[in-house]
């Protein structure tokens, strides 16, 4: 595979990765780093990338797995979520703060959910895919998928009404 057609495959899905990884990992010199070495890695490999079926399942996975080893080491010890898919619209200043404050809102109720459930609302309602590119990403049986993206909502949306609601009689 020479480098043109190495980049037709891989280029189409880099944005996907660094979200992914900026959402694993603590900060956007974090996520590039972590996209950086998944390109270096498939660059070296390149030669194999024509043997898997889904290369940008392949690449989202390696993200994955490249992401929790950085999480694990010693040097992660102050790494924390984040993510920024908020696109400002045309509004009043006093909308565009309550968006951002529903929108941080969210983050952070999606930095405490469990490991398993944070990649998976990651890659279905932020990136897209379908259920079953999110199984073959992240191992799992589309029952387990769709009942762990269920958990998932269902803790954000419960916390967000019981604030929403709070000091309501």
């Amino acid at each position: 595979m020479n480098q043109s057609d190495f980049l037709k495959v891989v280029l189409p899905f880099k944005d996907k990765v660094f979200r992914l990884a900026k959402r694993l990992l603590v900060s956007t010199e974090e996520a590039e780093d972590a996209t950086q070495e998944l390109y270096f890695k498939l660059w070296r490999n390149k030669e194999k990338l024509a043997d898997y079926r889904n290369v940008e399942a392949f690449a989202m996975t390696m993200t994955k797995n490249y992401c929790f080893d950085r999480l694990k080491s010693k040097q992660a010890s102050n790494l924390t979520l984040v993510h920024s898919n908020y696109k400002e619209k045309d509004t009043t200043l006093d909308k565009k703060i309550e968006y951002k404050d529903s929108v941080n809102q969210v983050h952070k109720l999606i930095e405490n959910l469990p490991e398993q459930q944070k990649i998976i609302i990651q890659l279905r309602d932020i990136e897209q895919y379908d259920f079953d590119e999110i199984c073959e990403m992240v191992n799992m049986k589309p029952t387990a998928v769709r009942v762990a993206l269920s958990r998932a909502r269902k803790t954000i949306r419960e916390a967000l009404i019981k604030q929403h609601n709070y000091g309501v009689s």
